[in-house]
């Protein structure tokens, strides 16, 4: 495996011949994003792993500073997941200008809402340093986690909005064994609030559930699982029923996503689950 730092590294090591999957990360790597490496390297030929604590996408208030940097560790897990190679550029190496970019991606609309309208200028760094990343390692497929669905589907408009040649699949959340999402950020939480920490994907279960069978009084159920938020020691942020590209949950919906995100103590979690009720209904 290949340790890269540097733009040009990356593209003479992406000149080689056959399909790359690149899976884009933060670093503190845990199961979930190996489960985007098992798919990467099931899919292409090779696979290339980029760690960067992208600064724009972090608020004033939010934990860039302490956000957790385990790059040892990583690259053991890497490695023995069979990456071909690792792009851990420097902050001056993806924004020469200071640190800062002064040309940067907007996806509008989709951006707005939900976690864009509670992080404001969030989704513009996510989308910067990803359209960085897809210029820079030009994959044939890149592979996001679907706990961050409202990641994915931004990064899927705009790869398909500014026509770039790469295929973005999402990958199944994957979650501890009593439910709980795989998040770098659940190293915050102490005993407490792990526990507590398990109301979400309960109250986005018992959601899913309840639209299986067919309830449909959406605001209903958004306050029965803000309810459960709250009641489990939470400070609910939303909890939201939408249809697959995010726009707000009609009768006439058949696929849902349920998305949901809260603060326990300083710590923001995020889920969400989707249901896709038309294989109920012609079951």
């Amino acid at each position: 495996m290949e340790t890269l730092t540097t733009v040009d590294a990356v593209r003479r090591w992406r000149a080689e011949s056959g399909t790359v999957g690149l899976v884009p990360t933060m670093g503190n790597l845990h199961a979930g994003h190996l489960a985007l490496v098992a798919a990467a390297r099931e899919r292409c030929d090779r696979a290339i792993v980029s760690i960067f604590v992208n600064p724009l996408q972090f608020g004033p208030n939010e934990d860039l500073a302490t956000y957790p940097r385990t790059f040892e560790g990583d690259k053991a897990a890497l490695a023995h997941a069979g990456v071909d190679a690792i792009f851990a550029p420097s902050v001056d190496e993806m924004y020469p200008a200071g640190g800062t970019s002064l040309t940067t991606v907007r996806v509008a609309g989709i951006t707005e809402m939900l976690c864009g309208s509670r992080r404001p200028g969030h989704f513009e760094g996510v989308a910067t340093v990803v359209s960085k990343l897809l210029n820079i390692a030009r994959p044939d497929v890149a592979f996001f986690g679907e706990k961050d669905y409202q990641q994915l589907a931004v990064i899927q408009r705009m790869a398909a909005d500014l026509c770039m040649d790469v295929t973005i699949e999402g990958v199944p959340t994957v979650r501890e064994d009593d439910g709980l999402a795989l998040s770098s950020r659940n190293h915050y939480l102490d005993g407490n609030q792990r526990k507590e920490a398990l109301a979400m994907s309960a109250a986005l279960k018992d959601v899913v559930a309840r639209l299986r069978a067919g309830q449909r009084d959406f605001r209903a159920l958004e306050a029965r699982g803000w309810s459960q938020l709250a009641d489990a020691g939470f400070d609910p942020d939303y909890f939201e029923i939408r249809d697959a590209d995010l726009v707000p949950a009609t009768e006439q919906t058949g696929v849902f996503r349920v998305l949901a995100a809260g603060y326990l103590g300083r710590t923001r979690l995020i889920d969400n689950m989707g249901v896709d009720t038309r294989v109920a209904a012609a079951g």
